[in-house]
């Protein structure tokens, strides 16, 4: 098994030709196509499955996709500390749950490159693409949180994915609204006070569960609620209906405006949101995510 032939088949894969991916690793397509014959052959397993209309990937084939991502994503980073040589684009990726502090790290960190030289993606996204995204190395860092209720579920979903959580902060719940809401006022705003006001959550997918809810208290008996995909359709629902929403109160006024207010909330529980960023194991980190994860330390005031 050779670097070469986990290039092949990442080529392979994210083209479904082989024909397309040939044109793309500028080699023939029967050298291609023999040299994931030998592959399969050495490891055992077939990795396509090969009709008319393409390739498409085997059950044993997504599984060793999603290693070889891993390996040559790490080879990358390798090349890129060690060598600095070569005109290839540099890229690196970031998948995060609806945080804007997130957003405005990675807008400090990509204003020390030259972005004609790199390929950033950021992506505000649901909780089990931001894991699946770094399972696969589609991004490098990801940022999500944990509390008492969801931290057995997603601690095992990490570890069945490779993946550790690193923390960064910890931070007790707040209510988020706009100003001109009826309890923007409070103090503190309890879950009676509430009841007259819809609930906005992010949309985690049809096959989701409570586990992968952004939100705090996603098992809470809400009398409404409304889904929202994007951060900015929330915002607008805050305003034209009195929506809220429970969150760390950590709130970027740079991107989200200054139309909006945390008020501490006030819960028997005592939930607490520790909010951090995962990676797979071991994982050597690029100079582009230690420069973020460092502005987002910046931002959050950690040392």
């Amino acid at each position: 098994m050779t670097l070469q032939q986990l290039k092949y088949i990442l080529a392979i894969s994210s083209t479904g030709s082989m024909n397309k991916a040939a044109e793309q690793l500028y080699v023939s397509q029967p050298s291609l196509t023999s040299s994931v014959q030998e592959l399969e052959k050495e490891i055992g397993i077939k990795i396509f499955n090969r009709s008319g209309r393409g390739v498409t990937l085997t059950n044993d084939g997504a599984e060793f996709v999603q290693y070889a991502r891993q390996v040559v994503g790490q080879f990358d980073v390798l090349s890129e500390k060690y060598s600095g040589k070569g005109n290839v684009k540099k890229k690196f990726g970031v998948s995060t749950q609806h945080y804007s502090f997130a957003v405005k790290a990675f807008v400090e960190m990509v204003k020390e490159f030259d972005t004609a030289e790199y390929e950033f993606a950021v992506r505000e996204t649901k909780t089990a693409e931001v894991i699946s995204d770094v399972a696969t190395m589609r991004s490098e860092i990801g940022i999500i949180y944990l509390n008492d209720f969801n931290r057995k579920s997603i601690t095992k979903l990490l570890h069945s994915n490779g993946l550790e959580f690193h923390t960064l902060t910890k931070c007790s719940p707040y209510v988020y609204l706009w100003k001109g809401h009826p309890l923007a006022n409070e103090k503190k705003i309890t879950f009676g006070q509430l009841a007259d006001y819809p609930c906005l959550s992010f949309e985690q997918g049809d096959n989701s569960t409570f586990y992968l809810a952004e939100e705090l208290l996603s098992t809470a008996d809400y009398q409404r609620t409304i889904k929202a995909n994007d951060r900015a359709t929330m915002l607008n629902l805050m305003i034209g209906l009195n929506g809220y929403t429970l969150c760390s109160g950590i709130i970027c006024e740079e991107l989200n405006g200054d139309d909006y207010i945390a008020v501490p909330f006030e819960d028997e529980s005592d939930e607490v949101m520790e909010i951090g960023y995962i990676t797979l194991k071991n994982v050597i980190l690029s100079e582009m995510a230690e420069i973020y994860i460092r502005e987002i330390k910046a931002y959050l005031h950690i040392d």
